[in-house]
């Protein structure tokens, strides 16, 4: 992939020396994902997969929705386990790969795969809601386009203690090599955080090694600028631990990995900022959003539909 063509057909004029190759042109369909041309660059979207995963699930008619995971939370929750566990997973498990270009249900499918060994009735209605919301985003697709900055940044946060059952934070992360969207995650943390700043620390932490290896795959083709990466975080505490290694006795506890990316600041491989809550791109990977904000944060990520 490049803008220059004559310097596309020596490489494969080359590869074609040493070994057996077939030029197929322009990319269409590959691995189910399929590349569309659009004004600003190139659209990667799974629309045939997303109706092939309804169809399995019994839901090409289904009543579509906004968002793919509710604000509020069931008054009473049912611990009855579903009648078909091999049919929550089958569903959760494709859902999984649709993640390669929809970054918007990565929250969502993150938390359907925490309850695979034994889901129950009301697990299953989450599913059938990110069903529901691939019904009404089956255009949708991941943007990829010319951006004239080669800048990496990303935005990571966390939603403290958020699952009810273990207490647990998730956190998640956006990388972007200038204005696309390249990583992305969102997971349940391994440990429990005693404090938001060490739970935001941690996704800082994820977030760092994700860029390092970034960083290291740019330099070997060649590609990287060698700017300091900079990553946005919206907690003061976190951010003020990466810059002063004797900040507070109280995040002794934190265990030493988590200082890494403390020592990537002083190396000068990265700049932490700090950003406003209503700014971060990352909210979207660690908790459910209303509508308005949620659509505002997809549009951010560069999730498009390619009718619009």
């Amino acid at each position: 992939m490049g803008n220059d063509s004559a310097l596309i057909d020596t490489l494969l004029r080359q590869l074609s020396t040493a070994f057996k190759i077939r030029d197929l042109g322009n990319p269409g369909f590959f691995l189910g994902i399929e590349t569309l041309t659009i004004d600003s660059g190139l659209l990667l979207t799974q629309r045939r997969y997303m109706h092939d995963i309804l169809q399995r699930a019994g839901m090409t008619d289904c009543k579509p929705l906004a968002t793919p995971a509710a604000v509020t939370k069931a008054v009473t929750p049912s611990d009855e386990p579903y009648e078909n566990p091999t049919q929550y997973r089958r569903l959760v498990g494709a859902l999984q790969y649709l993640t390669i270009t929809r970054p918007d249900l990565s929250y969502a499918v993150n938390r359907l795969c925490q309850f695979m060994h034994s889901p129950t009735v009301d697990h299953y209605g989450l599913l059938k809601r990110v069903l529901r919301y691939i019904k009404d985003t089956l255009d949708c697709g991941l943007r990829l386009s010319p951006s004239t900055s080669t800048t990496i940044h990303a935005f990571s946060d966390s939603d403290w203690a958020g699952c009810p059952i273990d207490r647990k934070s998730t956190s998640g992360y956006a990388v972007f090599l200038g204005s696309n969207l390249v990583s992305w995650l969102s997971w349940k943390q391994r440990t429990v955080a005693r404090s938001s700043t060490e739970a935001e620390y941690k996704a800082l932490t994820d977030v760092s090694a994700e860029v390092t290896w970034i960083v290291s795959l740019l330099r070997e083709i060649g590609l990287h600028t060698g700017e300091p990466a900079t990553l946005w975080c919206d907690n003061l505490g976190a951010t003020y631990l990466c810059a002063n290694p004797v900040f507070h006795a109280r995040t002794k506890h934190i265990e030493i990995d988590f200082h890494f990316v403390r020592d990537r600041v002083a190396a000068g491989d990265f700049i932490v900022n700090f950003v406003s809550t209503k700014d971060q791109l990352a909210d979207v990977f660690i908790k459910p959003l209303p509508a308005p904000r949620f659509s505002m944060l997809r549009d951010k990520l560069n999730i498009v539909s390619h009718h619009s």
